[in-house]
């Protein structure tokens, strides 16, 4: 039985506008225990922001966190997926583009999101990558 991104995706991801500051993101992925982001206008898509983006992107090329936007630090050239796409399309994609998280759309609308992790718990629960996405963080 072929299985759908539906079945493992996080659905309604958080979302920022563009011009969100970087502080403002690390924040949100801080109290809300997220390692990403999807950075929006409107309804429409218009990158993806990691916890890394916002080091190596932001803070090492030493911005001011507070007056940079997200948008900067954003990937903006994006793979993406449907829910109704298959998760094997999903394992290639993230192999082919060495990504570790894909947006899922719908109508052009951000409606989830497909992480590495998830398909580590799906594939293989009991892996190492599969036992560290199912621990509870160490915060």
């Amino acid at each position: 039985m072929t299985q759908h991104v539906s079945d493992i995706m996080t659905s309604a991801p958080v979302t920022v506008e563009p011009q969100t500051s970087v502080t403002a993101v690390a924040r949100i992925m801080r109290d809300q225990d997220l390692g990403a982001v999807i950075v929006t206008d409107g309804d429409e898509l218009r990158g993806l922001v990691t916890d890394r983006d916002l080091v190596v992107r932001s803070l090492a090329e030493g911005g001011d966190p507070e007056q940079t936007t997200v948008v900067d630090a954003c990937s903006g050239d994006l793979v993406t997926l449907t829910p109704e796409d298959d998760v094997d399309h999903a394992v290639e994609l993230m192999r082919e583009h060495a990504v570790r998280r894909l947006p899922v759309v719908e109508g052009g609308r951000p409606v989830g999101i497909v992480a590495l992790a998830d398909l580590a718990m799906e594939r293989d629960p009991g892996s190492a990558l599969g036992d560290i996405s199912a621990a509870r963080p160490n915060t």
